[in-house]
């Protein structure tokens, strides 16, 4: 544990000396869009921020196949005064399947993603100077950004869940079950009669994940607080006909690969206690208080039994699965304290 200690402080000392030294010269802003090859194919990624000293943000986006780019200058923008943003759309997402349509004939998996996410990682690392990221992921990029936390530690400074899925069996159980007896208490007997016939997890048909996940939107609405509208506008290169006949299909695409044709997509190989409890970097949650889709309690048991340099669990109200104005203020005022943390 102390030199996991030791070996966190130097990354925190490299990282934050980058930012102490941004104070003493002039801000270079970065803006960088484009395509970059990863894993053997090319994928979008965009970089944004004020002051490239800053410390760096990687995005991973949940789905999979639902990528943060269309809104990321809407909903994090601000954030780039104080931190260089990266959004990545994923293997088989967005902009990055668009390029590469022959992806839809090929399977994807856990471990090739995890292998992308670790290659942007270390291209990153490198060009801004050798300092380590901080690595967001959200529902599906949760799972991805364990995964590559694990891996390897010495590429990031810390890593921040929101929405943190953590096993498809104890998911999935508490999803159905809290789900079901919200809609029962409500008296809402059309969700009922549609959770009773797709039955408990696991699946097999992959239409019961969209039945079960339209039946959580609709309880979360009653609870949480909702998300502007101009939230999901997104910018106009993403506003082409050919930019949202991909996206769809993108998405389709990585839906059945997730869940799969016969419950054997990704979703059913997710185990992230398997992995073991020790991580190398600060492990920090954020969990909408509501969320029924990777419900708190299961979170709560994963981050007890984790082992890390530090760790926390922050708790939002009026919050859900899905992004809303609570959770991102929650994600900020960790970020805030992330970026001033002392060096042990």
């Amino acid at each position: 544990m102390l030199f996991d200690l030791l070996r966190h402080a130097r990354r925190l000392a490299l990282l934050f000396s980058f930012c102490a030294s941004g104070l003493a010269s002039a801000a270079t802003p970065v803006l960088d869009e484009g395509y970059r090859r990863i894993g053997g194919i090319e994928q979008w990624v965009s970089i944004q921020g004020q002051d490239r000293k800053r410390p760096l943000i990687l995005f991973l986006h949940g789905g999979p196949g639902n990528p943060l780019s269309p809104f990321a200058k809407t909903l994090y923008g601000d954030w780039a005064r104080d931190f260089v943003l990266v959004q990545w759309d994923q293997r088989g997402a967005g902009l990055s399947f668009a390029r590469n349509p022959g992806q839809a004939e090929q399977a994807l998996s856990v471990d090739r993603m995890v292998e992308d996410g670790l290659e942007l990682a270390a291209q990153l690392k490198k060009e801004f100077g050798g300092r380590p990221l901080i690595l967001m992921g959200s529902s599906w990029g949760s799972a991805l950004g364990v995964h590559m936390v694990k891996r390897q530690p010495e590429l990031f400074a810390a890593y921040v869940g929101t929405a943190q899925m953590v096993s498809a069996s104890a998911n999935g159980e508490a999803s159905y079950r809290q789900t079901l007896a919200l809609a029962e208490a409500a008296g809402d007997n059309a969700t009922v009669a549609a959770l009773r016939r797709i039955g408990a997890p696991p699946h097999r048909d992959p239409r019961a994940f969209g039945v079960l996940r339209r039946a959580i939107r609709a309880q979360e609405a009653k609870t949480c607080t909702p998300a502007p509208r101009d939230w999901w506008q997104p910018e106009a290169r993403y506003q082409s006909a050919e930019a949202e006949a991909a996206s769809e299909a993108g998405e389709e695409y990585s839906f059945l690969q997730f869940v799969g044709m016969a419950g054997d997509g990704m979703l059913s190989t997710l185990n992230l206690p398997a992995l073991g409890p020790q991580y190398r970097v600060p492990m920090h949650f954020i969990q909408g208080e509501q969320d029924l889709l990777t419900p708190l309690a299961v979170t709560q048991r994963f981050v007890d039994s984790l082992q890390a340099p530090d760790k926390s669990l922050t708790v939002v109200p009026l919050a859900g699965h899905d992004p809303n104005p609570p959770l991102l203020a929650a994600q900020w005022r960790l970020l805030q304290t992330l970026k001033t943390t002392p060096v042990r």
